[in-house]
């Protein structure tokens, strides 16, 4: 049961009408009397109920034994968020705490209408919620005064230096009282956050609760090794096989999160994307979309990503894999949130497989390997869930019995749960084959590349171009597996890429309409290569540096062969 004794009775009648009967460990650490009135660094991952914690922990504060919060004047409290998505989701979670108790608030975030910010600013506001640059703006502007700030709390302190707030968190705190008490929650606490805390808070209270020391303890992590080619293939089964309500899918650039989201989008499944060259009105769309249930799958970098929640995110799958272990678990934590048990799905390359033990193993967290399911699994489990449809439990209803009565004197009771079954089946993609991994490494190299048909593209040695990165960007916006890539020609201003016969077709449809691959690489068929183009990679062959060898210069000698 709720703690009476220690949360102000406003507060108590909110979380008493939202449902609340515990709380979690974060917010019974802040509640505890050595903590009160001090300042703390508080070790909450994101999912751990931490704004409520810090809403409550500053109660005190700024009630000070009141049941209602006077005139809106100054504010007497603020929170800065590093991204525009987490500043809201604060200010709703605030408001619904706050609300039997009178609390004003105010936003300041980039992106919104400043002058609409300030106009609430001069109106007044008990709680302020911003991101940090547009909070520095109002204040060098003097719209926004801190001179009667009682608490100031830094949400997610770790991702904001990530971000390079650091000298807009430092202005920020320099400009409010010194009397103040400051909250620092962040899910990690390296030497920048450790270094900001000695620098702005005094005989702070460290706090890192036993469930928030256990890394991920409610997150099932499997990791599934594939063939670079099937990379693809392997998300869209993970996503056919568990169906979860909400899904969120990370991937290292923008350009591999717009392809996946509309690769997933014609195979019929509900997908936004979240990258960053979207407006701010683009990225609200998309995530009231997967609030609302238009959406159950959002592809997203890990920018576009950072502190957005997603109430009831079952499954995380990590389709490129992230750069380090700490990236691991920001990605990871938006699943297994609150006492709810998620899934975390990393897929692997064969050959990048010592790599993905390395940032599990830095992440602190142990994980299953498997391969990922195929057509037979799926199909299992298709029909697991038409078996357990809901509609077959109801009762049949009156105005139904006359046409039930019927079709099953008509058709019989076999055909019509054979129609039964078609329709449903009619509605669910049809999975993917994957190649053994095994399989693919175990494959002997070919003697000839075979019939193929030739393709230019529009970069060649000016442009610096690389087999080392022609060749990934062909294969994933080509829809091929790597036995499909021929040779590489490297020219001047051109390079031409030879194409098996039986696949030119799918490389062509896969690149129009525009027949461009990333970065405006356009793509028109060929006769060959021309003579004295640079020979790239091949079947069994080895990517070559492009671009003219070069020889080694001493100082004091001059370059050129030796005599």
């Amino acid at each position: 049961m709720l703690a009476a004794q220690l949360v102000p009775s406003p507060l108590l009648s909110a979380l008493a009408q939202r449902g609340y009967e515990d709380l979690t460990p974060v917010q019974e650490a802040v509640l505890d009397p050595e903590v009160a009135g001090r300042d703390a660094l508080v070790s909450a991952r994101t999912g751990s109920g931490k704004t409520v914690a810090f809403g409550l922990s500053m109660a005190a504060d700024l009630l000070q034994g009141a049941e209602r919060l006077g005139p809106a004047e100054a504010p007497l409290a603020l929170v800065v968020a590093p991204t525009r998505e987490l500043a809201m989701q604060v200010r709703r979670e605030l408001e619904w705490l706050y609300a039997p108790a009178g609390a004003v608030f105010a936003s300041c975030i980039g992106g919104m209408d400043p002058r609409a910010e300030r106009r609430a600013l001069e109106r007044g506001a008990h709680i302020v919620v911003g991101t940090p640059g547009r909070l520095r703006d109002h204040i060098e502007r003097r719209a926004l005064d801190l001179a009667d700030l009682r608490t100031a709390v830094l949400d997610e302190a770790d991702e904001m230096l990530d971000l390079g707030f650091r000298e807009d968190l430092e202005f920020i705190l320099a400009a409010a009282p010194e009397d103040r008490r400051t909250l620092l929650f962040s899910a990690t606490v390296p030497k920048g956050i450790a270094a900001l805390a000695e620098r702005f808070q005094r005989d702070a209270a460290r706090i890192s609760t036993a469930a928030e020391r256990r890394a991920h303890a409610d997150i099932d992590y499997r990791a599934y090794a594939v063939i670079p080619a099937d990379r693809e293939n392997a998300v869209y089964n993970l996503l056919r096989f568990h169906d979860a309500e909400r899904a969120l899918v990370f991937c290292t650039t923008r350009a591999s999160a717009a392809h996946l989201a509309a690769r997933f989008t014609n195979r019929g499944l509900p997908v936004v994307a979240l990258s960053g060259e979207l407006s701010q009105s683009e990225r609200s769309h998309a995530l009231q979309a997967m609030r609302d249930g238009r959406a159950r799958i959002c592809v997203a970098t890990d920018v576009a990503a950072r502190g957005i929640d997603l109430p009831g995110l079952d499954l995380v799958i990590h389709a490129d894999l992230p750069t380090n272990s700490e990236t691991l678990v920001h990605r990871s934590g938006r699943t297994g949130r609150a006492g709810r048990k998620g899934l975390c799905a990393l897929i692997v390359p064969v050959k990048a497989r010592r790599k993905a033990e390395r940032l599990l193993a830095g992440a602190g967290v142990e994980t299953t390997w498997a391969s990922p399911p195929g057509p037979a699994e799926i199909q299992a489990r298709d029909d697991a869930s038409i078996l357990e449809d809901p509609g077959l439990a109801e009762a049949v209803a009156q105005d139904e019995q006359a046409m039930v009565a019927a079709l099953l004197e008509r058709h019989g009771p076999e055909r019509v749960a054979a129609a039964f079954l078609r329709r449903l089946r009619a509605g669910m993609a049809a999975p993917e084959e994957l190649t053994d991994p095994g399989e693919e490494t175990r494959r002997p190299a070919r003697e000839a590349f075979g019939a193929s048909v030739w393709f230019e593209l529009s970069v060649g040695r000016k442009q610096r171009a690389e087999p080392r990165w022609l060749l990934p960007m062909i294969l994933s916006g080509g829809d091929l597996e790597r036995r499909d890539v021929g040779a590489i020609r490297i020219g001047e201003t051109s390079t031409h890429v030879q194409i098996a016969a039986d696949r030119a077709e799918a490389f062509l449809d896969a690149i129009s309409p525009g027949r461009t691959l990333e970065k405006g690489v356009r793509v028109a068929p060929s006769d060959g290569p021309p003579p004295g183009s640079e020979r790239g990679d091949g079947p069994g062959g080895r990517p070559r540096r492009s671009g003219p060898p070069s020889r080694p210069h001493r100082k004091g000698r001059p370059a050129g062969p030796r005599g």
